[in-house]
């Protein structure tokens, strides 16, 4: 008897689900430590966190990078049934991982202060800005390593294992960072710098403990001596990732150093301009984790379909990933409006900081809408090895309209301007995205790279 077929929108959202709450309480982590600072310390801390959020997100682009191509050749691996070659490339993009997460985490420890000052962060929290950047970027190896191994579990098909490290290093903040502002215990009191050590340390015990739990459950990705052997680098495989990789690593580098001129413009409206911009990027982040998650749903799907040699499955994958995106995405926007101040409120309790913020996000929230419709189509192009053009697309997006827009609507319509460019170029970027997809890529023929 022929086995049901299982709709193609149930498999996404039984993929999606833990994907989304790993996303969540990835992200509540930083969401209560802002909260944490605000209300016990003050805007100022916020501020001083919300300075430093787009260093890190320049420097951890290159994992994303690394995540993002390992993940294409380990689905298509999987999907051809192959855990060997699983471990290889999974174990060849870890020790590149570690070996630049080093060379960050020494950059870090000596030059934090003066990247912030070069940053423009406003004096009154370079200090704790400074104490704060730095402990990030000493623990960042630890950080890659832990963002690595989730990335490339979902290449595999699992979305559940990551869920349960995020919850365990999620619980672990949860407690360390309010212990470590109150000095509970006789612990030190370290201010703004609590938030950064409670972050390292979660990262940390929860690597040690998803070594051990992937070890028991002889995870695909376990750290066996096959993965082990793998950490010895296979060049011609680094290639193939890097080849996926660092384009859209470039992507997000290019994001993260448009997000720095963003931010030098806001900080030239002063540190409650900065504090709203913190608030800015922490609800946008809760709502584009659908979007997000769909994306990466597709680009899975997509490069599992091509390993098993199923590509007539690829327009299927992206049609169900754009009606999800409208309809999840699309909700939590509606929701967002609705309960705006209710949520803004949560970060800030100065009303001045909390209105800047609120007009901010009624003018960027809907535009979360095209941002994850774009990263369908980019996403699955992605997963047959078509990285170049559409991560140029992207790129043209940011420098040619976000920047410029940026940069001139401030000069007339003063800092609602900065918040006005995001919509434009999202809108943008969906176009460019969707005409190279439906008039180029759906022409050509699509194999294996591994």
């Amino acid at each position: 008897m022929t086995a049901p077929v299982v709709p193609l929108w149930r498999t996404y959202i039984v993929f999606l689900l833990p994907m989304m709450l790993s996303n969540i309480l990835q992200a509540l982590f930083g969401t209560i430590n802002s909260i944490y600072l605000g209300q016990m310390i003050g805007v100022d801390a916020l501020a001083a966190v919300a300075g430093f959020f787009p260093v890190m997100f320049f420097f951890i682009a290159f994992i994303i990078g690394l995540g993002a191509g390992a993940s294409v050749l380990i689905g298509q691996a999987w999907g051809a049934r192959e855990p060997e070659r699983v471990k290889e490339v999974a174990g060849t993009t870890l020790t590149l991982a570690l070996a630049g997460g080093a060379a960050i985490a020494i950059f870090g420890g000596i030059f934090t202060r003066d990247l912030l000052i070069a940053l423009a962060t406003p004096a009154n929290v370079l200090d704790a800005a400074t104490g704060y950047a730095r402990i990030m970027m000493i623990a960042i190896p630890a950080t890659f390593a832990f963002l690595l191994l989730t990335s490339m579990m979902r290449g595999v098909g699992d979305t559940v294992t990551p869920l349960f490290a995020l919850a365990f290093s999620t619980a672990i903040g949860l407690v360390v960072t309010p212990a470590l502002i109150q000095g509970w215990l006789g612990l030190p009191r370290l201010g703004v710098a609590s938030a950064a050590y409670a972050s390292a340390i979660a990262s940390i015990v929860t690597l040690c403990w998803l070594a051990i739990y992937m070890r028991r459950t002889r995870h695909a990705l376990a750290p066996d001596r096959a993965f082990l052997r793998g950490m010895i680098p296979d060049f011609a495989l680094l290639r193939k990732v890097l080849r996926i990789g660092l384009p859209t690593a470039v992507q997000l580098v290019v994001m993260s150093l448009a997000e720095l001129v963003l931010l030098g413009i806001v900080n030239s409206f002063g540190s409650d301009a900065t504090a709203a911009y913190g608030a800015l990027n922490q609800v946008l982040a809760y709502v584009q984790f659908p979007a997000i998650s769909i994306a990466i749903t597709a680009s899975i799907f997509a490069a599992q379909a091509i390993g098993a040699g199923h590509v007539d499955r690829l327009g299927a994958i992206v049609k169900t990933g754009l009606l999800l995106n409208l309809i999840m995405t699309g909700a939590l926007v509606a929701l967002g409006y609705l309960l705006s101040r209710l949520i803004i409120g949560l970060f800030i309790i100065d009303e001045n900081v909390l209105e800047l913020a609120q007009h901010a996000l009624h003018i960027v929230l809907w535009s979360t809408v095209p941002f994850g419709m774009a990263g369908v189509f980019s996403a699955t192009m992605r997963a047959s090895g078509t990285v170049l053009v559409p991560t140029l697309l992207s790129i043209v997006s940011i420098l040619a309209v976000e920047v410029p827009a940026a940069i001139l609507l401030s000069r007339v319509l003063g800092l609602p301007g900065v918040w006005t460019a995001y919509p434009i170029t999202f809108c943008t970027m969906l176009l460019l995205q969707m005409a190279f997809y439906w008039f180029v890529w759906r022409k050509q023929k699509i194999e294996r790279l591994i």
